[in-house]
């Protein structure tokens, strides 16, 4: 049996960009997508603590450094410049490696930062 489990997250973030005309995803500073465990074009859920807003997308590298949180495309009307987001992925395994996973758990600290 192959089930889904937390792989990756990032508790409390601050959106600080929303940019509705761009192709999509959300963009993520470097620093925190390599603390998280996240590469570049992985699929993640975003989820809005001011809204209840929750939408998939994919990452997008970010200015390392930067505190970056951008939603781009259609994302930007769903979670807006302001709101406090956690953002994660998720890995698909066995039964028995899952329950010896552990997943990757960043808590910014302000502006973002590690």
């Amino acid at each position: 049996m192959i089930i889904e489990i937390l792989k990756s997250k990032i508790h409390r973030a601050v959106v600080t960009e929303a940019n509705l005309n761009y192709v999509g995803s959300c963009t993520i500073d470097e620093d925190l997508m390599e603390a998280a465990n996240l590469i570049e074009f992985e699929k993640i859920q975003v989820v809005s603590i001011n809204t209840g807003a929750r939408l998939e997308t994919y990452v997008i590298k970010g200015k390392r450094g930067s505190g970056v949180i951008c939603m781009n495309g259609p994302a930007a009307r769903q979670i807006i410049a302001g709101d406090i987001v956690v953002i994660m992925s998720y890995a698909s395994m066995s039964f028995e490696e899952a329950k010896k996973f552990k997943p990757t758990l960043v808590f910014p600290k302000e502006n973002n930062k590690l």
